[in-house]
């Protein structure tokens, strides 16, 4: 492909993923605040679906294509991703007070599906038996999100009813769900753009294979979340942010990996690297921003610099593996 077309894709990836990170930023917190559900709880459910589009159909073509190690290791590599790097970065420019009635429940239910994968992968693979279990981590984590948002939806319905029947009227409504999807689809297809055609870019200027393909694949498919984190961070919605990051994950350890093993007719082989390595990290990295956080109420600059140490050490490794 011609140089000069690969840059203007480039290009076009960057002001896609930038004008769809605003519209999918603003419709989310007005979902929030015309349902009355916290931001937090948006971030964990609606939006943490529509920014893990990009695993769920690389790992399940993955799957169904027979790559295994594909699939699983891209979901690891994006919880991996997501916690260490981009959620690090969000509350190194951000630091945030957690509102822990929300923040706990989903935070030891990240930790449990971890520890949970761990436990189950550790003989070399994911059995059905194994995927009802991580599948039923995220029953629970979708029961718990409805639980919270029906207590929340109730007092704001106490308070201000008439606010909330005039905010999600028609032409208003149509107007953010519309923004919503355009925003989706655009930071999804901007980040192929950017991937596909950052790689090439990296390939011209000598930029080694086995680099490209470490971060083009684990950061390429959690872009849509650092999009969101950056553009919550300017506009001020840190909540948002975070439960994005922390559904995210929980996603793609108890949903994703579930449909990869469905794909393979219940037999999901999980490599010695992802075992000891990966998943490991990823479990690291969330122990470092949730367990303070549940005794101080907040997420500080100190956990994102332990974190991205922790990530730079973990892209160390896999490079000197590789």
């Amino acid at each position: 492909m011609d140089t000069a077309i690969i840059i203007l894709l480039f290009a076009a990836g960057i002001v896609l993923i930038v004008k769809g990170g605003d519209f999918f930023v603003d419709a989310a917190a007005w979902m929030a605040e015309a349902s009355g559900i916290p931001k937090f709880i948006v971030g964990a459910t609606i939006v943490s679906f529509a920014t893990t589009l990009p695993e769920i159909i690389v790992s399940s073509i993955a799957a169904f294509e027979g790559k295994v190690d594909m699939a699983v290791g891209n979901a690891i590599g994006s919880v991996t991703a997501n916690t260490a790097l981009i959620m690090a970065v969000g509350i190194l420019f951000m630091p945030s007070i957690i509102k822990k009635r929300q923040f706990i429940p989903k935070a030891l239910i990240l930790i449990a599906a971890l520890v949970t994968l761990i436990a189950l992968s550790i003989s070399g693979g994911l059995t059905f038996k194994s995927s009802i279990i991580l599948f039923a981590i995220f029953a629970l984590f979708i029961f718990e999100n409805i639980k919270t948002a029906d207590k929340n939806n109730d007092k704001k319905i106490k308070k201000s009813d008439k606010t909330i029947k005039k905010a999600i009227k028609g032409k208003e409504t149509v107007k953010y769900i519309i923004m919503f999807i355009i925003g989706a689809a655009s930071i999804v297809i901007g980040s192929n753009l950017l991937v596909d055609n950052g790689s090439a870019i990296a390939r011209m200027i000598g930029v080694p294979e086995n680099i490209i393909g470490l971060t083009a694949i684990a950061i390429g498919t959690s872009l849509p979340e650092l999009v969101t984190t950056i553009t919550s961070i300017i506009k001020k919605q840190a909540s948002l942010s975070i439960g994005n990051i922390i559904g995210a994950n929980i996603i793609d350890t108890t949903l994703i990996l579930p449909i990869c093993a469905a794909i393979s007719k219940g037999n999901l082989p999980v490599s010695y690297q992802t075992i000891h390595i990966d998943i490991p990290f990823s479990l690291m990295a969330a122990c470092i921003m949730i367990i303070p956080a549940i005794f101080t109420g907040k997420l500080s600059r100190w956990q994102g610099i332990a974190s991205l140490i922790l990530y730079g050490i973990y892209i160390g490794i896999l490079c000197f593996i590789s």
